[in-house]
């Protein structure tokens, strides 16, 4: 079967057949049809109208009955097949959020991720969890959670062994049967392992959400081989993708209250291994978190320097911003979880957080450092990575590639100096 002059060879990879080539492999075959003919006995044998509409009739008679045998179920189900989340889902989270910022701890995020998890799971009956082999160090799983097995399908928890690109192409069939919320979770590294299904899911625009801790050179002595440098901006420049990237356990519970509400399209997670700082707030910057980037804090009147981080590096321009504060200069810090919530928001908020006539701007992550220039400008500077890591522990491996308070004093009294 095939073509009689092109099959095997490349020619029929990328290019049509064409006109004489088709009649040849129609003779080849002893198809006599023209094209898009479907003769009326195949047609027959493939009709499947009146199977499905007798289904779909069967289907709907016996959900009828069930859903007057037990409306609070059907209601249930019918709820979570349309993908809404419970109706007090909302003002619960908050109240949660509102929590971590009362409570003021100071964890490394993917701890802070598994907290928001204890929180919203109870809520939330459509979760369904997993992890790559990896969950003691993701930490996703939560009080209530349960696996799934063979003998036992009624858990909410799928352990997937190591198969990151099948873990999140699963995912993506979960989201799309409906019914269920799916996370799924891996070093940030192995996003690129699952990266197809990762930009499938933004493609389909399905609600996956994929966890990503161990996000930076603070995994320490792993090394390079681990140590995610480009990942972020990847995920950040994949359209219709969520990303955030979390300062403390107030940010982390904000990212997957908006991960879980967000109906169409996935985000990427991406937690710390090491301890962050837990970050002062007032009411209106608690809101704004929401907002994916905020005036952490500020100085009196118009800033001359603007710092922006996002991640285990918010602490640290909190405290570069006060020993800048102490030498009698004006900086505002900027922290940044989500830059596609911040990209999305109003003109005037954004000239709000980053004034157009501030152009002293500072942006600090161990990340890629060239994804800032669009915040910072081409005049701005960045404290960032551009090469790959070294295995040392995290300390030292922070200090190495300048983000140190230190490090961030000297960029900026050049850029101030310039």
């Amino acid at each position: 079967f095939g073509s009689p002059n092109k099959q095997g060879k490349e020619e029929c990879h990328g290019a049509p057949l064409g006109d004489d080539e088709i009649t040849l492999t129609r003779e080849a075959l002893g198809w006599q049809h023209g094209p898009f003919e479907v003769p009326s006995e195949i047609y027959a044998a493939w009709d499947a109208k009146e199977k499905g509409q007798a289904a779909q009739s069967a289907w709907e008679e016996k959900f009828a009955a069930y859903e007057k045998a037990e409306p609070e179920l059907a209601a249930e189900f019918k709820r979570r097949m349309a993908g809404d989340l419970p109706a007090d889902f909302a003002e619960k989270a908050q109240a949660y959020i509102q929590e971590c910022q009362d409570k003021g701890e100071n964890v490394a995020s993917r701890k802070a991720s598994q907290n928001s998890l204890n929180a919203y799971g109870p809520l939330l009956p459509e979760l369904m969890g997993g992890s790559a082999d990896l969950a003691g160090s993701n930490l996703t799983i939560w009080s209530g959670c349960k696996g799934v097995s063979k003998e036992d399908a009624s858990g909410n928890y799928i352990y997937y062994g190591v198969r990151e690109f099948g873990m999140a192409a699963i995912m993506n069939g979960i989201a799309l049967h409906g019914g269920f919320v799916p996370y799924g979770a891996t070093f940030l590294i192995f996003m690129e392992y699952c990266r197809n299904a990762v930009r499938m899911a933004a493609l389909m625009k399905q609600r996956s959400i994929f966890v990503f801790t161990h996000d930076s050179i603070g995994l320490g002595e792993d090394g390079p081989t681990h140590q995610p440098i480009e990942q972020l901006a990847s995920l950040r420049t994949t359209p219709n993708m969520s990303t955030w990237r979390p300062a403390d356990t107030v940010e982390s519970a904000v990212a997957w209250k908006a991960a879980l509400e967000r109906k169409d399209g996935p985000t990427a997670m991406v937690f710390s291994r090491q301890g962050l700082p837990h970050q002062q707030r007032d009411a209106e910057q608690l809101a704004n978190v929401a907002k994916g980037g905020y005036i952490l804090s500020d100085s009196e009147g118009t800033p001359e320097l603007i710092l922006i981080a996002t991640g285990g590096e918010v602490g640290l321009a909190q405290d570069a911003a006060a020993k800048l504060r102490e030498q009698g200069k004006a900086v505002r810090v900027v922290s940044m979880p989500s830059t596609d919530v911040f990209d999305a928001q109003s003109a005037e908020y954004k000239q709000q957080v980053l004034p157009l006539e501030v152009t002293n701007r500072i942006a600090i992550e161990a990340s890629i450092a060239d994804y800032w220039y669009k915040y910072v400008g081409l005049d701005g500077r960045i404290v960032g990575m551009t090469t790959f890591g070294e295995s040392a522990p995290a300390g030292e491996l922070f200090k190495e590639f300048g983000f140190t308070v230190d490090n961030i004093l000297e960029v900026a009294d050049e850029l101030l100096d310039a």
